[in-house]
């Protein structure tokens, strides 16, 4: 008789149909090792990333993943107070499903909500779970870079030290770039036990598509624009100061650049309030396009944005770097050379980086982010070879088959390791 493929659980906060960027990573992984070959589950939250309500079935096979949703609060992200009960509601969820659900060959733990691997760890303790983690984000080291909580107080030290313990108890761990994987080795995880394969997008999902071809251009009213685009989440751990001002500089100029946000984010409504207190004719704020449409709202971009605070090296990985490269269009980061995305785009050339640490005066960290914007608008052949060069560096490293084929590796390797 044929052996029974391995099985395997993934525990997020989000999946299918939501549109967090962890949701649809996590799809993304799930449907192709079930179609590998294993036995796929994967426990989630009924609840939006947004709203916080989903109309979803509590059970159901999605793509040959069976997915397993548990009923929390659903606040949503309006409140951190909201935030906190959902993330609460959840872990305690996931911790009674492992130590009271069926056992699986493994379990992967990713980051959201934060501390999500230390039910991992207990489940091991109390009742021999293996377990890996897909390391997102690390926390609690994210609160810490943005003042939610003191860098040496007793809760830090009690989370800290929990989080640390449950990366030391994991089997192995996936980490996102090169400086990610520094700050888990020095939580005391060997490196035998460390992975580093980045997040993807997918190349029939997103791809170049020229202006005259793209149905957006019209509906948002962008035609004839040198369009900077700013796509994805709006957060805490990222920086605008200088992107603002050079919205400010470039405002009722006639080179016509304009700067489309698309998404939402705790620093949403900020960005917005600048543009409305400035009379910013040139900064528009859509909501998220529905992922079908990706590749169109990705392609309005002339430039795309990407940004992160300094203290954020290493804890966050924007993984939006890769639609961005995935899209043909060159890159413009305003964040720390000393971080995952700012390598990946210095070495393979495929865009400009601004990092503000290394001026003397905020205006001359704006003066350089302009520099580079007015540079591309002038120059569209280079535009056009940069963003060439994204595109054959994504499908070469950083497509959605390539870095799924690591994660089957690492698995079977896992699996057969008594």
């Amino acid at each position: 008789m044929p052996e029974d493929p391995p099985s395997l659980l993934f525990v997020n906060q989000h999946y299918a149909p939501d549109l967090a960027s962890t949701a649809q990573h996590l799809t993304d992984l799930a449907e192709h090792l079930a179609a590998d070959g294993f036995e796929v589950h994967v426990l989630c939250s009924r609840g939006h990333y947004l709203s916080g309500e989903m109309d979803v079935p509590a059970e159901e096979t999605r793509n040959g993943v069976h997915v397993h949703r548990v009923r929390t609060t659903a606040f949503g992200r309006e409140t951190t107070l909201g935030r906190l009960a959902d993330y609460a509601s959840f872990f305690l969820q996931v911790l009674w499903r492992l130590l009271k659900g069926p056992r699986y060959d493994a379990v992967v733990s990713l980051t959201t909500p934060p501390l999500l691997p230390v039910a991992m760890a207990a489940a091991r303790l109390l009742r021999g779970q293996p377990y890996g983690i897909w390391s997102m984000d690390l926390h609690p080291e994210a609160e810490q870079a943005v003042g939610m909580i003191g860098e040496d107080s007793p809760l830090t030290r009690v989370l800290q030290g929990l989080a640390d313990w449950s990366y030391r108890r994991a089997a192995f761990t996936v980490d996102l770039g090169p400086h990610m994987k520094e700050r888990i080795r020095a939580k005391g995880v060997p490196d035998e036990r460390l992975h580093t394969i980045p997040v993807w997008n997918k190349r029939d999902e997103v791809y170049p598509i020229p202006d005259d071809q793209n149905p957006l251009m019209e509906k948002v009213g962008l035609e004839d624009k040198f369009v900077v685009m700013y796509s994805g989440n709006a957060g805490l751990g990222h920086r605008f100061d200088e992107v603002l001002r050079a919205a400010e500089h470039f405002d009722g100029r006639k080179e016509g650049i304009h700067f489309l946000f698309v998404g939402s984010g705790p620093r949403r409504e900020e960005i917005e309030r600048f543009a409305e207190t400035r009379g910013l004719s040139n900064l528009t704020y859509l909501d998220y396009f529905p992922r079908d449409q990706i590749k169109f709202s990705l392609s309005l971009a002339d430039v795309h944005l990407l940004t992160l605070r300094r203290s954020f090296a290493g804890i966050a990985v924007p993984g939006k770097l890769y639609g961005i490269l995935a899209s043909g269009t060159p890159a413009l980061m305003v964040g720390p050379e000393a971080s995952d995305p700012a390598k990946t785009i210095q070495h393979h050339e495929v865009g400009t980086v601004v990092d503000p640490s290394s001026f003397d005066a905020e205006a001359a960290a704006t003066e350089a982010v302009i520099g580079a914007i007015q540079h591309l608008r002038d120059h569209p052949d280079e535009q056009q070879s940069v963003g060439a060069r994204g595109r054959e560096v994504f499908l070469s490293r950083f497509e959605q088959e390539t870095c799924c084929e690591k994660w089957t590796a690492i698995l079977r390797q896992e699996l057969e390791t008594p």
